[in-house]
């Protein structure tokens, strides 16, 4: 692999799980980030899901879909759903797309 696409850790507090997504989201890393996030939901149901997008140096449309998409998830499951401290490429998109008017965005303190 030559570029770092959608490295995925995943991180639980209490009944919360926190998947850490450094790299890029695109079309081409999408279908297993979105594979291993959707089996944690199902598997675990935690009572809330964060995406942390700190260290996501790119996304696409692809990478919007998959956050709304885990999003239409979550809700539907009543399960919380937010985004933490998305990178300044993920911001713009977010933005651009009105996504921000919608789904929590939660900022590191500093």
């Amino acid at each position: 692999m030559n570029r770092n696409e959608g490295v995925l850790t995943k991180i639980y507090k209490d009944k919360t799980v926190v998947f850490v997504i450094r790299g890029e989201i695109d079309h081409h890393s999408l279908k297993s980030v979105k594979t291993v996030i959707d089996s944690e939901i199902f598997v675990k149901r935690p009572d809330k899901l964060t995406l942390d997008l700190s260290g996501v140096n790119f996304m696409d449309s692809s990478g919007l879909g998959l956050i709304l998409g885990r999003y239409q998830l979550a809700t539907r499951l009543g399960i919380g759903f937010s985004l933490l401290e998305p990178s300044p490429a993920v911001s713009k998109l977010v933005k651009l797309a009105g996504c921000e008017k919608i789904i929590n965005i939660e900022r590191k303190s500093s």
